[in-house]
């Protein structure tokens, strides 16, 4: 079987993560978790452990937040890599004080282990696009480049993933509409 490059975005709560983690249990046995998410309050390391009590034990869950192509390089020995999320990820580096350059430098660094993979990857974003022009220039420029990388990874993927209200929608490589239980099984 050729090793895919899964592309899933949409908004959040949409069901892309409902999609991603059993498509990658189909995928292969070997699966690791690379989560971007940072720990910053009690909350937010609440939601972290909810997730991974979620998932399961059936996957391997490496925490890396900026360094994300470096780890998908250094975990190549599995059948498939779930990448969640990448928004998260361009978050966290413009936060760090990473200039629009710098962050899209990275982006295709990113890009480019991808395209390289001797695994099936499966890389989930929020979209950020389809809502009002962020009031801050900080809000105008993480919309910016999310947009600019999602166009990036949508360009080297094998398939698009659209998730919206529940309901997954596969823009590429040709338009169809899953049935989420169909994936769950």
């Amino acid at each position: 079987m050729r090793k895919k490059l899964v592309f899933i975005g949409g908004g959040t709560r949409s069901g892309k993560s409902a999609f991603a983690l059993p498509l990658a249990r189909q995928l292969g046995q070997r699966r690791l978790f690379l989560a971007t998410a940072q720990p910053g309050d009690d909350e937010m390391r609440q939601r972290i452990e909810r997730h991974r009590r979620e998932r399961g034990a059936d996957f391997h869950t490496v925490e890396e937040s900026l360094a994300v192509a470096e780890a998908i390089g250094q975990h190549a020995d599995y059948d498939v890599v779930v990448l969640d999320c990448l928004t998260l990820w361009l978050s966290n580096l413009l936060l760090e004080g990473n200039s629009l350059e710098a962050i899209l430098q990275q982006v295709e660094e990113l890009a480019t282990v991808l395209a390289r993979r001797s695994f099936h990857a499966i890389v989930v974003s929020n979209e950020v696009g389809l809502g009002l022009v962020p009031e801050t220039p900080l809000g105008r420029m993480f919309r910016d480049v999310a947009g600019l990388a999602h166009q990036r990874i949508s360009a080297v993927a094998d398939e698009v993933y659209f998730a919206v209200l529940g309901t997954i929608l596969r823009i590429k490589p040709s338009p169809a509409f899953l049935d989420p239980a169909e994936i769950r099984g």
